[in-house]
């Protein structure tokens, strides 16, 4: 089983694509993930490392946009019913599948967009409200009060959900001769908040519509435990998932660690996600990816990555 590093641990640490790459291969890891931080400077080292370390999969959007102020995985939302948000962000996606093709990269990880689920009577009503109502509930999913601000944003949520889904399958039916030209796949990542789109039906209607096609989801450890912490999944069963030839729904995956409620980015073994019972999936992956926080020590993450090869090649932890 391969690998990878995102590079957003330490894109805004390491100026040199060159040494990006030659500290992932210090650590053992087989290939990288250009993440949504790497800068247009940092792309030719990339290129020279390439003999050495190859470019599985790049997160959009990457490199920087030069009208960006920073690097963020949704400057752009494909998944808009803003006609003009969507051609900005259909150009940025093509251009970010070209980009993959000329790094030799098979796949873009893409942040989607969010569907909101504030009404008119309560326009501060959002994943922070849930949040809150849970935190001040101990955790306790049946809590009353939280039990009712759920089910509250699940009807809107889902019935906004459909007006996206509509628009976003056509965005996808543009897309998919760009994807096929470049030999790219489009991996949709599952978000950690409620409004994040696709969520798990979507993704599943999705996975059957474009069935054969360039496009499939990718799965966030850390974002899957978050949402299933705060009792936001719409299917339970998401991890299991196939497509009718039996191939899972899955591109790849992020190996993020998280302790409970928050999007924590933990090297594998530091929080309470449970790695032992994803290896099915993770083999059945073409990527599996640590995604690291930047503060995580050299040392840290190379017992993270220690961690899940024990546990998914029978070595030592």
């Amino acid at each position: 089983m391969k690998f990878a590093l995102s590079t957003n641990w330490c894109n805004r640490r390491l100026e040199s694509g060159e040494e990006i790459a030659d500290t992932a291969l210090a650590l053992g890891f087989d290939e990288l993930e250009l993440g949504f931080h790497t800068t247009e400077a940092q792309v030719a080292g990339f290129k020279a490392r390439l003999d050495r370390i190859r470019v599985g999969s790049i997160h959009a959007f990457c490199p920087v946009p030069i009208s960006a102020p920073q690097g963020y995985p949704e400057l752009y939302a494909l998944a808009s019913l803003d006609e003009d948000a969507r051609a900005l962000a259909r150009f940025h996606v093509t251009r970010n599948v070209a980009f993959a093709s000329e790094m030799g990269a098979r796949t873009v990880v893409l942040h989607a967009g969010r569907v909101p689920f504030a009404t008119f009577f309560n326009r501060g009503f959002s994943s922070a409200t849930l949040r809150q109502a849970l935190e001040d509930a101990k955790g306790d999913l049946a809590d009353r009060r939280y039990a009712k601000l759920l089910a509250k944003a699940r009807t809107t949520r889902r019935e906004r959900g459909l007006r996206y889904l509509e628009v976003f399958k056509a965005e996808l039916d543009r897309l998919v001769p760009v994807l096929e030209k470049h030999g790219v796949v489009l991996a949709l990542e599952n978000l950690p908040y409620y409004e994040g789109f696709p969520d798990e039906e979507e993704m599943t209607q999705l996975a059957e519509t474009f069935k054969g096609a360039p496009v499939q989801a990718w799965f966030d450890t850390g974002h899957h435990r978050v949402r299933d912490r705060h009792g936001w999944l719409s299917a339970a069963d998401f991890q299991a998932a196939r497509q009718a030839d039996g191939r899972t729904v899955f591109r790849g995956m992020h190996l993020n660690d998280v302790v409970d409620y928050h999007d924590d980015h933990l090297p594998p073994g530091q929080g309470k996600v449970d790695f032992a019972a994803l290896a099915d999936l993770a083999r059945s992956v073409e990527h599996v990816v640590l995604e690291p926080h930047s503060g995580v020590s050299e040392t840290d993450l190379a017992q993270g990555l220690a961690h899940v090869r024990g546990l998914w090649e029978g070595g030592r932890q």
